[in-house]
């Protein structure tokens, strides 16, 4: 189970990354607004993170706009499914949204 959960967390943000086409000078533009969102990143419960995950894969060229809409960058989603990953009764959780979702 946590080998699977660990490939489906590794093609979703694979499927984020695959279609982000944005030059150096795009990047600089938001890192500045990132640092604030950063820190205010909401706390998502690994059901949300799940219907998140799935959304993307459904959708993988509007993978960064469906986390910016939902606060998050790309980096903090990994990180949020990294802590869910560590808990196995959260993996479920997270697992269970996520096939319900696709």
């Amino acid at each position: 189970m946590r080998k699977t959960l660990l490939a489906l967390t590794m093609l979703v943000a694979i499927a984020a990354c695959k279609n982000n086409t944005t030059t150096p000078a795009t990047l600089s533009t938001p890192a500045s607004g990132n640092a604030a969102v950063a820190s205010s990143a909401p706390s998502l419960t690994p059901e949300q993170l799940g219907e998140l995950g799935a959304s993307i894969h459904k959708h993988p060229t509007e993978g960064t706009k469906i986390l910016s809409d939902r606060g998050l960058t790309q980096e903090q989603f990994e990180r949020a499914i990294r802590q869910v990953s560590s808990d196995p009764e959260a993996s479920k959780r997270y697992a269970a949204a996520y096939k319900r979702n696709v």
